[in-house]
C-alpha cells in the first residue's frame, strides 16, 4: 500500500511564495513520474507541472517561469516552489505519483492568494 502526504499550502499575498511538498511512503519499487495538478471548484483538475525519474521537467504555460518542480529521490518526495503568486493561482493543489505503473493522488492542499 502506498500513501502520499502533502504539505505546505496556505494563504499568501499576491507576489509571495509558497513551497508544496508531497512524500510517498509504503511499498515502492519504482517512481516513474511525479506531477502537480490544481483544481478550482466547478472546474476540471488542471495539470501544473511534471518531472520524470530521469529528470526532465515540464510546466503549464500559466506557471512557466514562476513555479519550479523538483524531486528528492532518496525521500520519495516531490516539491513545487511557487513564486510570484497571483490570485488566479488560488486552488487546491494535488500531487500525482506514477508508482510501479499505478497512479496515486495526494489528499490536496489549499493555496489561497489574496490580491
Amino acid at each position: 500500500q502506498v500513501q502520499l502526504v502533502e504539505s505546505g499550502g496556505g494563504l499568501v499575498q499576491a507576489g509571495g511564495s509558497l513551497r508544496l511538498s508531497c512524500a510517498a511512503s509504503g511499498s515502492i519499487f519504482s517512481i516513474n513520474a511525479m506531477r502537480w495538478y490544481r483544481q478550482v471548484p466547478g472546474k476540471q483538475r488542471e495539470w501544473v507541472a511534471s518531472v520524470t525519474n530521469s529528470g526532465p521537467t515540464n510546466y503549464a504555460d500559466s506557471v512557466k517561469g514562476r513555479f519550479t518542480i523538483s524531486r528528492d529521490s532518496a525521500k520519495n518526495t516531490v516539491y513545487l516552489q511557487m513564486n510570484s503568486l497571483k490570485p488566479e493561482d488560488t486552488a487546491v493543489y494535488y500531487c500525482y505519483f506514477l508508482i510501479d505503473l499505478s497512479i496515486y493522488w495526494g489528499q490536496g492542499t489549499q493555496v489561497t492568494v489574496s490580491s
